[in-house]
This record gives structure tokens, C-alpha cells and sequence, in this order.
């Protein structure tokens, strides 16, 4: 299985996530963030895509053998889920961020029935908000939720808490703590530029970190 940082190295180098502390992106909300993060490139990448689903694939089979079901959140998670059930021979589907308002208004797409046992795979963990809109309906639907595989999590206090809130156990191929040092020994970001991106993780609201010390 691939390691933390054989997932990060993959990552940085299709700038699937990009780390950019001296310009930083600005989020929808107004925060200032030193990372750039869409798997979605992973889809465009043969190789990255391959290895980063059989990872996904491996780590289901790993922790939940006993899975029945794995569900894509939409809509960055249903590739993924679809290749990692193909790997694994498993029934796949994905869960809407809201119902659809025509037809049978399904939220859930796909067969799931009372008691199944189901995997949600994502791509992204931050705040949690998004994977915990494709939990709900699982649970609401009587599926037993194992947990969460995911590619990258930024390992946010908010989206930890909110986890386990929910009692939801999350995994991730890889976090920001690996991504940092893998950058910082690779030349993708200055050494001294570990501790402003882990500063930000810690404390998003909080611009300090934009400072050099």
C-alpha cells in the first residue's frame, strides 16, 4: 500500500495540492490560505489516479472487510468510490448534496437498503460539512456508516471535532503534516515555511502566520 508520503509526492506533483505561503489563495469566505487543494486533478493523472485508488481500495479492505457498500460524496468522491468498489468488487453509489427536486427526488443514488453495511469515500477533508451531508442520508436510510476514507485532510480542529460529534471514524491516505515535511524536503516550499502553513491549519481565522519570522 502506498505510504503517507508516497501519496503526498504524488499530490505536489501534479499541483493537485499547491502550497503558495508568500501569495496566499483566498477562500470563499474571505480567509487568507496558504494551500490549494483540488483532487480532482488526480482524475487527470493516469498513474497519480491508480495509485491513489488502489490506496483507497487497500485501506477499505483493511479496516472494513466487512463493507457492503461504498458511497461517493458529490460530486469530487464518486470516481473515486467507483474505482476503488470496481478494485474491490463492490457495489457503489453516491449521495447528493441535497434531493433532487424532479422525479423520485432521490438524494441517494444508488441501491442502499436497512442494515447494509457502507464505506463513504471522499477526496477532501477540512471542515467535514461535506462528508457529514453524505453520512446523514446513509444513516437515515438505515445504512450502518463503517466510516470515511479520504485522499488528503488538512486535519483541521473543526473538522475533527465534527467527526467525532457525529461519531465518525475518518481515515485519510494522507495530511498536511506529511505534505509539509515531504514539500519542505522536496524544494516545493522553503524549510522555515513548515511552521507558518501548520500555523494556519491550527488556526485558520488567524493571519499571523503570514508573517516570516
Amino acid at each position: 500500500m502506498a505510504s503517507r508520503e508516497d501519496i503526498a509526492r504524488a499530490l505536489l506533483s501534479i499541483e493537485a495540492v499547491f502550497l503558495r505561503p508568500d501569495e496566499p489563495f483566498t477562500w470563499a469566505s474571505g480567509i487568507k490560505s496558504p494551500i490549494y487543494c483540488d483532487n480532482r486533478l488526480t482524475l487527470s493523472s493516469p498513474e497519480v489516479r491508480t495509485l491513489v485508488d488502489e490506496a483507497l481500495a487497500a485501506k477499505v479492505s483493511e479496516l472494513y472487510p466487512q463493507a457492503q457498500r461504498l458511497f461517493g460524496t458529490s460530486t469530487a468522491g464518486i470516481a473515486h468510490a467507483a474505482i476503488a468498489a470496481d478494485r474491490l468488487g463492490l457495489p457503489m453509489g453516491y449521495v447528493r448534496g441535497s434531493a433532487k427536486d424532479h422525479g423520485r427526488q432521490n438524494q441517494i443514488e444508488g441501491r442502499v437498503e436497512a442494515g447494509d453495511k457502507v464505506v463513504v469515500i471522499e477526496d477532501l477533508i477540512s471542515t467535514g460539512g461535506s462528508v457529514l451531508d453524505c453520512v446523514e442520508p446513509l444513516r437515515a436510510a438505515g445504512a450502518e456508516v463503517l466510516g470515511i476514507v479520504n485522499i488528503f485532510t488538512y486535519g483541521m480542529s473543526k473538522g475533527v471535532e465534527r467527526l467525532a460529534a457525529a461519531d465518525v471514524e475518518n481515515t485519510s491516505l494522507c495530511d498536511l503534516d506529511t505534505l509539509v515535511e515531504v514539500a519542505a524536503a522536496e524544494g516545493y516550499i522553503a524549510p522555515d515555511d513548515r511552521a507558518r502553513l501548520l500555523a494556519f491549519r491550527d488556526n485558520p481565522s488567524d493571519e499571523s502566520w503570514m508573517a516570516r519570522a
